[in-house]
């Protein structure tokens, strides 16, 4: 955590880490924009209004949003797809909703446990960068191994309330 955050209460520590995220995301997606908008006006112009490259971004901006949510969770990727989707100018409420709920979550990562996570990774990899992997690795065994008992208990109980539902006389 910066030393002038330190000993901050939760809320103001939140507040402060969220307008950052929101400022440094807003700011990346606007100038992919203001580059495709250059781009617009120069002789590259036509491949970016072709009707394959006019396809591609329809669909990124129908299903990129919960990709924008989801690069808040990961270190550098966050700062591509903001890029990218101001490249393929995602509609901006659509951008700014997916955005949002980014920075929400990494906010609260950040103003609890994040700093410390990535300061202990960046210990642990100074001193052997394989255990680093082997720890990143254990953890998503670990993520993957909740997820796959979560979904079966979700359809052994689904299961259950199907055949308890149907009863022959």
């Amino acid at each position: 955590m910066p030393s002038w955050l330190e000993g901050k209460p939760f809320a103001i520590t939140f507040v402060v880490l969220f307008g950052i995220v929101l400022l440094r995301a807003q700011a990346t997606y606007w100038l992919g924009r203001g580059v495709t908008a250059g781009v617009l006006h120069t002789r590259w112009a036509d491949r970016f209004s072709g009707p394959r490259t006019t396809r591609t971004i329809a669909a990124l901006n129908r299903y990129g949003p919960p990709l924008v949510s989801v690069s808040f969770l990961t270190i550098g990727f966050q700062t591509v797809v903001n890029a990218a989707a101001g490249l393929i100018r995602m509609a901006w409420i659509r951008y700014t909703v997916a955005m949002l709920i980014g920075c929400i979550a990494w906010a609260l990562i950040y103003a609890t446990v994040g700093f410390a996570a990535v300061e202990a990774g960046i210990a642990l990899a100074a001193h052997s960068p394989w255990a680093l992997v082997g720890v990143i690795v254990l953890m998503v065994v670990v993520v993957a191994a909740v997820v796959i008992a979560r979904r079966r208990r979700r359809a052994a109980a689904d299961e259950t309330v199907v055949s308890e539902q149907v009863q022959f006389p």
